[in-house]
């Protein structure tokens, strides 16, 4: 399936209202004295709120969690995205070499301890991070996992961090939409059956029998009883 026959099935919705709404929201913390920084995985559905925050204001930085195992197109889609928007990228990465991230046996921790090899690699180094910042933007949507559909817009966070989720209520057809309307580049992989895009060793192909739209994240950890990275469950309040 190619990328333009995806986003031609999303449905039209208006998002100018939308991103009014975000701007004001954004604009009251800045007004509070609040510091304010934003989390990207640049996975194919992170353009949106990408191109919402740079319409808004491009001096937010956009923190990027660089696990070392992250697939080149990952990459060249970050750095396309931040070329491209004008963003303030900043990647951070765990202080961890992934020649020590290993089990007793030398295996990779992402083999058997994925839990432990998340949190090494992107729960730990944003811990910094919150603790120099006063709200924390994030793309989750409540479509993608049932962890992220008992979540709010705002809600507290480790630290004393506000997360601010503001496309928390859209589903993937509004993203395409967006992304059709705006005229925004698709990550590589979605052509090839990636809707969730994570590091290498987890991700696969989505599930082909399921809806196009249906938030679909099988292809994260598949088979290993695992929905979520840590970072909207250990560093929830």
């Amino acid at each position: 399936m190619s990328s333009q026959s995806i986003i031609s099935q999303a449905s039209a919705t208006s998002f100018d209202e939308r991103i009014d709404e975000i701007a004001e929201q954004l604009a009251k913390y800045k007004a509070e004295g609040k510091r304010i920084f934003a989390s990207s995985s640049f996975q194919p559905q992170s353009v949106v709120l990408l191109d919402i925050i740079s319409r808004i204001d491009k001096s937010i930085p956009v923190y990027f969690l660089d696990t070392n195992y992250h697939f080149p197109e990952t990459i060249e889609f970050r750095d396309q995205l931040a070329e491209q928007l004008g963003i303030n990228v900043i990647d951070i990465k765990s202080n961890i070499p992934v020649s020590e991230q290993v089990d007793e046996n030398g295996e990779p921790l992402y083999k058997n301890q994925p839990d432990r090899c998340c949190h090494i690699n992107k729960v730990e180094p944003i811990e910094d991070v919150l603790k120099e910042h006063d709200v924390w933007i994030n793309g989750i949507r409540k479509g993608q996992s049932a962890v992220r559909a008992q979540m709010q817009k705002e809600e507290e966070g480790k630290h004393g961090v506000l997360r601010y989720h503001p496309i928390l209520d859209w589903d993937s057809k509004m993203i395409f939409q967006y992304i059709n309307e705006r005229k925004l580049p698709l990550h590589s992989l979605v052509a090839k059956g990636y809707f969730s895009v994570g590091c290498l060793p987890c991700t696969a192909k989505a599930d082909p029998t399921k809806p196009l739209w249906s938030d679909d994240r099988s292809g994260r950890w598949s088979g290993q009883g695992k929905t979520e990275c840590g970072l909207h469950t250990t560093l929830g309040k």
